[in-house]
């Protein structure tokens, strides 16, 4: 399923003339990138990236880039111009659910396990993906998941609640430099006004939490659908009963989750182990080499030729 942006112009650039026009600005207002990077706030290889054409910015980061820049609101425009996904092609099993999410209202979800497709960063994404695919369909996959969020982040999206079972928080995709980025994704799109994101801790008891993940979609008509999952298919069900019943289990849950700032607090706690883990594990990658060059210089020590040692005679004492 292709999407537009721009209120459906065709796309007239790609995301490398962004990441072009991005670059001059950012020179002729004398910055690094890293320099760029912590005003924005953002971390280096963000920008790097985008610049590069490999990465897909939200509007917030062209609109932030804008004001520090002083471009006048190019950036904006031209992201709101650029076809991000062109030819994006979803699973035949999946389709009907990406075009609910391209006209839905309202977007509820419980999520186990992993972090929903619509709060994915690439790096995770492409980790999850790379499990059962590689190559060419790796890559349109990962773009066929990125394509559905773009909705969400425009000025008109949908309001999205989303609980997170702790259990996406600890189920480490990829490594933990890839669950530490997706977290700091998370506390950023988390304060967006039509976003919320809440976690259901796993040492809360009494929470009564859906027995899989679900969704429940709000058309603009007004008719609701509940989605689940299985291994490779789709499960859609739009019966009143059956959408009143899981509503009802997902407002009990997520009135006794934890709140969106303490959910933040929780996540920023998670980000930073996540970060704390990734420097003992290069500090230990130092120290692997450090013993190996330890072993091969107590080597060439004792491989040295020996020389005899030229020893005093002791003296004789005097009769």
């Amino acid at each position: 399923m292709s999407r537009r942006n721009a209120e459906g112009a065709s796309g007239v650039s790609t995301a490398a003339v962004f990441g072009e026009v991005l670059k001059h600005f950012r020179e002729a207002a004398g910055l690094t990138q890293e320099g760029l990077a912590a005003r924005i706030p953002c971390d280096r290889s963000h920008v790097a990236r985008v610049e590069a054409g490999t990465r897909v910015p939200q509007d917030t980061f062209a609109k932030t880039c804008d004001e520090l820049l002083g471009t006048g609101g190019v950036l904006a425009r031209l992201w709101g111009r650029i076809d991000w996904y062109p030819q994006v092609e979803h699973p035949d099993w999946f389709r009907r659910r990406a075009e609910m999410d391209e006209v839905a209202v309202a977007l509820r979800e419980y999520q186990e396990r992993v972090v929903p497709g619509l709060l994915q960063t690439e790096t995770y994404a492409r980790a999850l993906f790379s499990r059962l695919v590689s190559g060419e369909e790796l890559e349109e996959r990962v773009r066929a998941r990125l394509s559905r969020q773009q909705r969400l982040w425009a000025d008109n999206g949908p309001f999205y609640a989303v609980v997170l079972d702790e259990s996406c928080l600890r189920n480490i995709v990829g490594s933990p430099t890839v669950m530490q980025d997706q977290c700091a994704h998370l506390l950023s799109v988390g304060r967006r006004s039509n976003v919320r994101i809440q976690v259901a801790p796993a040492d809360r008891l009494g929470l009564m939490r859906p027995s899989g993940s679900m969704s429940l979609i709000r058309l603009p008509d007004g008719h609701e659908w509940v989605y689940s999952e299985s291994l490779d298919r789709g499960h859609f069900n739009d019966d009143p009963a059956v959408c009143a019943r899981h509503s009802q289990t997902y407002d009990l849950l997520r009135a006794d989750a934890l709140s969106a700032p303490e959910s933040a607090a929780l996540i920023s706690d998670v980000m930073e182990r996540y970060e704390h883990h990734g420097q003992a594990r290069t500090q230990r990658g130092d120290l692997d080499q450090e013993q190996p060059q330890r072993r091969q210089r107590r080597q060439l020590h004792r491989n040295r030729p020996r020389f005899p040692r030229r020893r005093p005679r002791p003296r004789q004492q005097e009769p």
